[in-house]
């Protein structure tokens, strides 16, 4: 028993790796129910990405401090290659290995059980904190959406309190902002103060009664909110296209290639979704065809709408100016539109805005819980979570534990730290999966792949040097208080994930393979 955990066997233990074709035969005894199509994927994938990014974080990454300004066109496209590379690799990933858990189960394929354990809880950080950070955006965007109302609503729907509808850091910055003192505004509970963001928490709780009821009806979901934005999306760049005044274009990148890099990493984050399409691997119906056209189909159409809405929006805002209006910054489709007098079409962005934040709440919230699902089957989480409904064939205790988790963060968490962190797990992730690629192809090189990353090991190398390019330069460039804030949280997020794993993970893990061998 002592030479079980000798330091020999715990550092073996630590590098063992996932057996792919043993957990491909494990999905046919508990498996989840293959419902969704190329469509469904396609709807998906571009339901994850045009989102935020576009109806919100597009006016910081172009007008914010060091905005890349007119040049965001060339930000975004540096973005897109960026993804680029990382999503053929993913897809390579998704057709060889089509289960459950996206870059967990490669990382534990080709790194083995500590790096897999990492790569899941960044992966946690990526899509459940990127699921608040969402959430907090469509409450600022359903907030401005109601306010058109106000002739015909009553004062205290449209104009709710702060501490009703933000988190606490979020309101005492709003009441000192304002000159008002929070204390006696914010009510509290004894000596602890309570603020509580209330839409988004209403709307994390739909969200999860959708994926409890079924992936396929999430799906469609989805594809009504994606017709919704890309309709409205379309009318704000036709429309746009006659107020376009050249001038505004210059200078094209009024703070130079810092600013373009800037805006790069910032627009990353309007991206961040078509990885998610390979954590739903195991409920496609055709895997190997569907997927590759699933995760690089979305990520080209939402790359061309990225494009086009930049080109029509710095044409339309000057956006070198040294006082940024807010509304370009929160919610600058509509804002531009306001200012040429087309108020009708503002009002249909906002429309298009929620129905575009909602998609990307699904799509997050079913990939985080379906990275979960695959731990729980590892059993490096309690096997609880393992649960599949009767009715439903959903994991529905994993999805309502993550609706919970959700609700809980937006009380603590603000949008522009939450968006940060989740750039930086996203960039980890997709780094990672760069590196899997290359292991495999070494290691099991006569395994079957019936998509193939072109020009492999040259891709791959471009992916981890583009994606790490931007994150280290964002940490070395950006001063500001959210993304000093979030390089520190991402920091103690990995040193949280280490102590679960030595103190849980590890000895669950080591206990149900001892019961497994004495069973065999």
């Amino acid at each position: 028993m002592a030479n079980r955990f000798s330091p020999s066997v715990f550092l073996r233990n630590l590098i063992t790796k996932k057996n792919i074709d043993a957990a491909i035969e494990s999905t046919k005894e508990n498996h989840l129910e293959k419902t969704l199509g190329v469509w469904d994927l396609i709807m998906l994938g571009v339901g994850a990405i045009i989102g935020s990014g576009i109806f919100a974080i597009v006016g910081v990454a172009a007008a914010g401090e060091n905005g890349a300004g007119p040049a965001l066109m060339i930000s975004m496209i540096i973005a897109a290659i960026a993804c680029v590379f990382s999503a053929l690799c993913y897809t390579e990933f998704a057709t060889m290995i089509p289960i459950t858990g996206g870059a967990y189960i490669y990382t534990y394929a080709t790194l083995g059980e500590f790096m897999a354990w990492i790569i899941g809880w960044v992966l946690m950080l990526e899509y459940a904190i990127g699921f608040i950070a969402v959430s907090c955006a469509w409450t600022n965007h359903f907030l401005q959406f109601i306010k058109g109302f106000s002739a015909f609503l009553p004062h205290w729907l449209t104009n709710p309190p702060q501490w009703l509808i933000s988190d606490y850091r979020g309101a005492v910055n709003y009441y000192n902002a304002q000159g008002i003192d929070p204390s006696t505004v914010i009510p509290s509970f004894g000596s602890v103060p309570f603020c509580i963001n209330l839409p988004a928490i209403i709307m994390i709780l739909l969200t999860t009664l959708i994926l409890v009821k079924g992936t396929k009806d999430s799906a469609k979901m989805a594809a009504l909110m994606v017709f919704i934005k890309l309709g409205v999306i379309g009318l704000f760049v036709l429309a746009g296209l006659f107020y376009i005044k050249p001038e505004n274009w210059t200078p094209f990148a009024p703070n130079g290639f810092e600013g373009i890099f800037v805006g790069a990493f910032i627009i990353f984050f309007a991206y961040i979704g078509f990885d998610a399409l390979a954590t739903a691997a195991e409920e496609c119906k055709n895997p190997q065809k569907d997927l590759p056209i699933g995760i690089i189909g979305s990520l080209a159409i939402t790359t061309i709408v990225y494009v086009l809405v930049a080109l029509v929006l710095t044409g339309i805002i000057p956006t070198g100016a040294a006082n940024v209006p807010e509304g370009l910054l929160k919610a600058p489709m509509a804002y531009a539109m306001t200012v040429v007098g087309q108020d009708w079409i503002a009002g249909l962005i906002s429309v298009g805005s929620i129905a575009g934040l909602t998609s990307v709440l699904l799509v997050l919230h079913l990939a985080s819980t379906r990275v979960l699902y695959a731990m729980s089957r590892d059993y490096f989480i309690p096997s609880v979570f393992q649960k599949i409904h009767k009715k439903f064939k959903t994991p529905h205790v994993l999805t309502i534990t993550v609706g919970v988790v959700g609700m809980l963060g937006t009380i603590i968490l603000d949008l522009n730290v939450a968006a940060s962190l989740c750039n930086f797990g996203t960039f980890t992730s997709f780094i990672i999966v760069c590196v899997a690629i290359l292991i495999m192809r070494k290691t099991e090189p006569d395994r079957e792949r019936p998509f193939k990353v072109p020009f492999c090991p040259l891709f791959p190398i471009l992916g981890i040097l583009c994606c790490g390019g931007l994150m280290v330069y964002s940490m070395v460039i950006s001063k500001g208080e959210s993304a000093t804030l979030s390089a520190e949280l991402f920091v103690v997020w990995i040193i949280i994930g280490i102590l679960i794993y030595s103190s849980y993970g590890y000895r669950k893990h080591r206990k149900v393979e001892k019961l497994e061998n004495k069973a065999e």
